[in-house]
């Protein structure tokens, strides 16, 4: 039986799925960090032996990493005290089995004293004996291997109470790594950064130069963005860019929205495009020099066919960038962070006629500014600089603007005002920097990213590489490729990817039929473009804070354009695997 709306009442309203509101970044991170905390009670813990390699970089120069060993991953066990007595009262016995080992005599016998039933592994490890020097002269039969054992971590605890516990993956994430990389050394750059374009942001100098810009070349603003895609393009190509993109993008947010576009293009023809570059570079240190080297194919090798590559995807990619740019550029409201960047219209909006005047203090400033970025360049490329000089330079560059502003009386810019611009561009990155460290927490949860470790990554790892052994060439290529895109959401550090997966996908592409040269290709196509999508990537993280971009409403378009990218990349491996490309 139907009820009768009564006379005067209004339908209820119906719910817009279409606008359901995108989840905020940190719920994002948490539900991930909560699944990747379930996943460790259904995987167990497995790790692998290493040891160093040497191989020739890109330079020419003999350089080493150290690598798992791939046909040594066991499951994570407690040991068999039993056979451990018996192997510790052998090696005992065995003085020049203890040096070579480095086992104190002293030590082992007070060992042997204790009741056997008790030893752990840390009591071995007490007296010179690890576990991969136990595994490499008794295999496995040293493990009790009745029982899988998972690395659980607690629901709360640190690491100096309890055990690193889930519900701290924010603190311990923020204070993981050390000044030269992720976490902290990531958030300190994107706090400094912040605070010295807070001082240039306060110059007025980047409204003023839009606005010249813009007047002088009307008409040739859309050549702009091609034009500044291929360049980022090569700098990811050449030298790795990633974390320097993040205060180009301070400057680029707004010059792209001045233009009449969004901040989503200012950041796809930053970052983006140099991880573009990034997957398909022919000569990147940080990524196809170091996968060769562990692969055991000559560093570079391949250069001819990776060039055509970084070519053909820099230009595609630059095409369907150019596509949604102008869509944008029609129709503003289509963007779904058109509400979001209204903070940069108004404030360029807001910029009266006399502050747009394009004066000697403001081009100071600026080519200030392009010395120091040049600078950072030159030493990144020429001296090895990286966090914290770069850090470093961006202060100074800061400072800088800060003492020419006062100079020339630019925005009423004092001493103090100089302070608080500081504080005020540290304070609109610091919720940036907390993201930092809450998806390093991701991977800690995992068990971190240690191949001598026992983790549930290291589980998953093994059990990819397995899954592949004797499927056909083009098939195992291509899972290599998918594997390596999914692995780079949570492992972004290219050499670090490179260091756990290279050692397994290079004798695994033996197996299956096609040359390491292609493993090498589907690891850094892998790894590059997710780059631009995964949410634990400290480096879109900043570029997007700085952009003031939800990574939920950056992944409304990126899905897209990862959709793109991995067409592209089937197609780069189908070919790779079509011409046998060594």
């Amino acid at each position: 039986m139907f009820l009768k709306k009564a006379k005067g009442t209004s339908a209820p309203a119906r719910k817009d799925l279409t606008r359901l509101k995108t989840p905020h970044t940190y719920a994002i991170i948490f539900f991930v960090v909560l699944f990747c905390w379930i996943l460790t009670f259904l995987v167990p813990a497995g790790k692998f032996s290493t040891h160093t390699i040497e191989y020739t970089d890109a330079d020419g120069q003999i350089a080493t990493r150290t690598v798992l060993m791939a046909d040594t991953f066991r499951y994570s066990y407690r040991l068999n005290t039993d056979f451990v007595a018996d192997a510790l009262a052998d090696i005992s016995a065995d003085p020049s089995l203890m040096e070579e080992l480095g086992v104190g005599s002293e030590a082992l016998n007070a060992l042997l004293q204790t009741d056997s039933s008790a030893w752990t592994q840390e009591d071995l490890d007490a007296v010179g004996l690890s576990d991969d020097e136990m595994y490499s002269l008794y295999g496995e039969a040293f493990y009790d291997t009745g029982k899988k054992l998972h690395k659980i971590a607690g629901i709360w605890g640190t690491e100096d109470f309890g055990g690193f516990g889930f519900l701290n993956y924010v603190f311990e994430g923020l204070v993981s790594g050390d000044r030269s990389g992720s976490a902290v050394g990531i958030c300190a750059l994107i706090l400094v950064v912040g605070g010295a374009f807070g001082i240039i942001m306060k110059t007025g100098a980047i409204d003023a130069g839009i606005y010249a810009f813009i007047k002088r070349t009307r008409g040739l603003e859309r050549l702009a963005l091609p034009l500044l895609f291929i360049l980022f393009s090569l700098g990811g190509a050449t030298f790795g860019m990633a974390e320097e993109c993040i205060p180009f993008a301070m400057i680029m947010v707004p010059f792209v929205i001045a233009l009449g576009y969004d901040s989503i293009v200012a950041v796809t023809v930053t970052y983006v495009a140099s991880q573009v570059g990034n997957a398909a570079s022919w000569m990147s240190p940080f990524s196809v020099a170091v996968a060769q080297g562990i692969a055991g194919i000559p560093v570079l090798s391949g250069a001819t066919f990776r060039l055509v590559m970084w070519v053909v995807v820099t230009l595609a990619s630059a095409g369907f960038m150019m596509v949604y740019a102008e869509r944008i550029r029609k129709s503003p409201q289509k963007s779904v962070v058109y509400s979001g960047d209204s903070y940069f219209r108004s404030r360029l909006d807001s910029v009266s006629e006399q502050e747009r005047e394009f004066n000697l203090g403001h081009k100071l400033i600026l080519l200030e500014m392009l010395a120091v970025l040049i600078w950072i360049i030159w030493g990144v490329t020429q001296k090895g600089f990286y966090i914290p000089e770069i850090a470093s330079q961006f202060f100074v560059m800061g400072f800088a603007a800060g003492v020419t502003a006062i100079l020339f009386h630019l925005n009423g810019m004092t001493i103090n005002g100089m302070a608080s611009a500081f504080q005020s561009g540290v304070s609109d990155l610091a919720g940036t920097a907390v993201v930092v460290g809450m998806a390093k927490g991701i991977l800690l949860v995992l068990g971190g990213s240690e191949a001598n470790v026992p983790s549930t990554l290291n589980t998953i790892l093994y059990g990819i590489g397995t899954l592949l052994e004797g499927v056909p060439a083009f098939i195992g290529a291509w899972f290599m490729y998918i594997f390596q895109s999914l692995f780079n959401l949570v492992v972004t550090s290219n050499s670090g990817q490179a260091a756990l997966t290279m050692p397994i996908m290079a004798p695994l592409s033996d197996l299956v039929g096609v040359p390491r040269q292609i493993a090498v290709l589907a690891y850094q196509l892998g790894a590059g473009f997710v780059d631009a999508f995964t949410p634990v990537s400290a480096s879109l993280i900043g570029v997007l804070g700085v952009a003031r971009i939800e990574w939920g409403k950056w992944a409304k378009f990126q899905i897209k354009m990862q959709a793109f990218f991995f067409l592209m990349g089937t197609i780069i491996i189908g070919v790779a695997v079509a011409i046998h490309l060594h």
